[in-house]
């Protein structure tokens, strides 16, 4: 038997855009709620006039081709790309016609994704969560927090683009006589491997480098730096809402909320090549006074008093 279905409702249903959200890591409430605030800010309501096609690859990037291709059969409008450069190249090599919008935490240019930052001349454009030599300010925030610390231990992974210079930027910011014991992880296994090893030399402290795959393992590791009673500072808030010690990086929230902007534009209309890929200009430093206290860290109140957020 056929079925009626109002003329408004059908015209509803067609009107409704579509949204591919492609995520290199696990989903976020906190970024998500960021991301769909600005997309309401340009009249785009999820389950009203827009709908979004949400895919998540936990960290295993091997998996972004195929989520993507996921999306692109789809027809989305517009393919989502966070969580790490990868998500936005998986997506990039899957469509040159299908507008995207990134954040990426490597530079868009070298990555490929577009030929110029102010004129990105193709279908991608969006946010660069600038992450290249922060571990060297990471480390001067770490030595005033644990200042006792002779050795500092710093856990990168060797399959990032960035890892070289993440790895100079920890050894040129060391001062004199600061001893540091690099660590290496790219799997699960390797994390707790590289935690069993911090007392061979005695680490005081750890300072965990930005990696997508250390954010999508985020609860593994702040557990296994209690366990360990290591005093740690990571890139960004989620680390430290997980109970993590301290954290300093660029605002990704404020990243997606850029994407939610763009997205939104590009709904409206806008080509990504006339969209300017912008910069996260808030960087935010956190600190878990929980945390410092089972650790038994006095912080001192000048560290404090910088802080753009203290978690009680």
């Amino acid at each position: 038997m056929a079925i009626a279905v109002p003329l408004a409702a059908h015209a509803q249903r067609s009107a409704m855009r579509v949204i591919g959200f492609l995520d290199g890591q696990s989903p976020n409430k906190h970024l998500m709620t960021a991301f769909r605030q600005a997309l309401e800010s340009a009249g785009y309501i999820e389950g009203k006039n827009v709908t979004i096609e949400y895919r998540s690859a936990y960290g295993e990037t091997d998996r972004l081709v195929s989520l993507a291709g996921d999306l692109v059969i789809r027809s989305v409008s517009v393919i989502v790309a966070t969580g790490g450069t990868a998500a936005a190249i998986a997506a990039y090599a899957t469509t040159t016609t299908i507008p995207i919008v990134f954040a990426s935490d490597a530079d868009p240019v070298t990555s490929g994704l577009v030929i110029s930052l102010n004129r990105p001349d193709g279908n991608a454009t969006g946010v660069y969560v600038f992450q290249q030599m922060l571990e060297g300010k990471r480390l001067g925030l770490l030595r005033e927090l644990v200042p006792s610390a002779a050795v500092i231990a710093v856990l990168l992974n060797p399959s990032n683009a960035n890892f070289q210079a993440q790895l100079r930027g920890v050894q040129d910011a060391a001062r004199a006589g600061q001893r540091l014991n690099i660590l290496s992880a790219s799997t699960e296994h390797d994390i707790e491997t590289e935690f069993a090893i911090l007392t061979e030399p005695h680490a005081g402290a750890l300072l965990v480098g930005s990696d997508p795959f250390f954010r999508s393992r985020l609860d593994q590791i702040v557990a296994v730096a209690a366990r360990h009673g290591i005093p740690t500072i990571y890139e960004a808030r989620d680390f430290v809402m997980a109970g993590g010690l301290a954290s300093y990086g660029p605002s990704l929230a404020d990243a997606h909320r850029q994407v939610g902007i763009y997205t939104g534009q590009i709904l409206r209309g806008a080509k990504p090549a006339d969209l300017p890929v912008v910069q996260v200009a808030k960087f935010e430093f956190v600190i878990n006074l929980k945390a410092a206290q089972a650790l038994g860290i006095d912080v001192p109140p000048g560290l404090s008093a910088r802080a753009d957020e203290i978690i009680e």
